[in-house]
């Protein structure tokens, strides 16, 4: 490893302002078993896959129907 680099010429990262934002999520283990075998299967990580997927239930504008019970 060098001592010195030099980012004189470098260029900015062009997707720098559509970077993901880390975020904390509580996920049942059914539903990060069923995504880590997408993952297995695509070769793509299941993180990205969850994000994909979310991202079409936005496209969508998909809403949920919850009803609780008393």
């Amino acid at each position: 490893m060098r001592d010195h680099y030099d980012f004189s010429n470098g260029i900015k990262n062009p997707y720098a302002d559509r970077l993901k934002k880390q975020i904390t999520i509580r996920l049942d283990d059914k539903v990060i078993e069923y995504f880590k075998q997408m993952a297995e299967e695509t070769g793509m990580p299941y993180q990205n896959i969850i994000n994909y997927y979310l991202l079409e239930c936005v496209k969508e504008n998909k809403r949920m129907e919850v009803a609780f019970t008393k």
